[in-house]
């Protein structure tokens, strides 16, 4: 049975992102130099005014508006970047996703780690620095249970004080477990903000719940999780620019809602792997940091991440534009740290620098790697 829409589903419906993609589209010139202006002097943009900067037009003006949005980083964020490492749990899979390499039904090599391998692959991860985890798993509940979940934040909170999860969407209770365990984050992409070619990708399982994804933040953040992540797949929709805006929306709206809480963003790019799933439509690089710097300059303190699935180049730019968390020397496959090639990864890593010299570039370019908050989240309390 389908979950019944949440309020941001509403929201969603009312805003009608293409309409709005469309409209900003037809911006000129003196339209991308009046919002320029408005974000420069740090004046407040609406969505109309994302849709410019997002716009053709605009794409013309990248230096400029990449400068602004440099300036607007350093003065909400300073020169502190976070750093992270994912730790894939498990790649076993009950869904159905045309684009993902994890889907129920292709013939890949499956893993799923007992909670000892995971403290094991952890303690790797906390021996080279990190103190922010994120737990990723595909979308099993039978091999990735909430209990196993459980288990394995209450195994590891004694190492890192920033765990976040990247797994199926869970219940009420269960997010409240997982709180109550030591859990700070949840990250639930919504992969495309198109109802119908959200359906189309989503053949079979538990994630072809549109809504159900759509309102998993309303449960998570209800009980406590204190750092809320969003994201859209760019490539999996013909129409980028619209699911950038919904996008855009959905993290105002969480930040409002749940004001207690951290709104994270990120905007991936399909990478290949076992799906061999082609995207729709073809964001470019100029396109990608369009977005994320438009971004920046709609929302001052989003806090955009980027992950290894992008070149080392393109990251060392984008930290200087608009980037504030960064994930480094990761694999996307279960046990991939300590047991690498033993099991099917999720999709192919374009930046394989290890974490210490992904540390040194930003030490040279002058920022300051942060691998443990100052002032951490604690979960459940205010």
């Amino acid at each position: 049975m389908s979950a019944p829409p949440g309020e941001f589903a509403k929201v969603l419906a009312d805003l009608d992102p293409p309409r709005l993609a469309a409209a900003g589209g037809r911006a000129g010139d003196a339209a991308v130099t009046s919002v320029l202006a408005t974000a420069r002097a740090g004046g407040r943009l609406g969505l109309s005014d994302l849709a410019v900067l997002l716009s053709p037009a605009a794409t013309g003006r990248l230096e400029e508006l990449a400068r602004v949005a440099r300036e607007t980083t350093l003065r909400r964020f300073g020169r502190a970047v976070r750093l992270f490492a994912p730790l894939y749990v498990s790649n076993a899979c009950l869904s159905s996703c045309t684009y993902c390499g994890f889907s129920k039904g292709l013939p890949v090599v499956r893993r799923t780690l007992s909670a000892g391998e995971t403290e094991t692959e952890a303690r790797l991860l906390a021996e080279r620095g990190f103190r922010h985890l994120l737990l990723v798993s595909g979308e099993h509940r039978v091999e990735v249970s909430a209990d196993y979940l459980v288990e394995i934040v209450e195994r590891l909170s004694p190492l890192f004080p920033a765990i976040s999860i990247e797994t199926q969407t869970w219940s009420d209770d269960t997010y409240a477990r997982l709180v109550a365990a030591g859990l700070v984050g949840a990250v639930h992409y919504q992969e495309t903000y198109d109802r119908a070619r959200y359906r189309e990708v989503h053949v079979a399982g538990w994630k072809r719940d549109f809504d159900r994804r759509l309102s998993s933040f309303d449960r998570a953040g209800a009980a406590g999780v204190r750092r809320l992540g969003v994201g859209v797949l760019l490539g999996l929709a013909v129409d980028w620019r619209a699911d950038v805006l919904a996008l855009a929306a959905h993290a105002t709206f969480l930040s409002r809602r749940y004001w207690r809480t951290e709104v994270t963003a990120a905007l991936p790019r399909i990478k290949p792997n076992a799906a061999g799933f082609p995207p729709v439509v073809v964001v470019d690089d100029a396109e990608f940091v369009q977005a994320h710097a438009a971004l920046r300059l709609y929302e001052p303190d989003l806090d955009l991440s980027l992950s290894t699935r992008e070149p080392a180049p393109m990251r060392d730019g984008l930290v200087r534009i608009a980037v504030t968390t960064m994930s480094a020397g990761s694999s996307t496959e279960p046990g991939g740290y300590g047991t690498p090639g033993s099991a099917q990864e999720q999709f192919s890593i374009s930046d394989e620098r290890p974490p210490d010299a992904v540390a040194a570039m930003l030490v040279e370019a002058g920022y300051d790697p942060v691998w443990k908050d100052a002032f951490p989240l604690v979960a459940g309390r205010s």
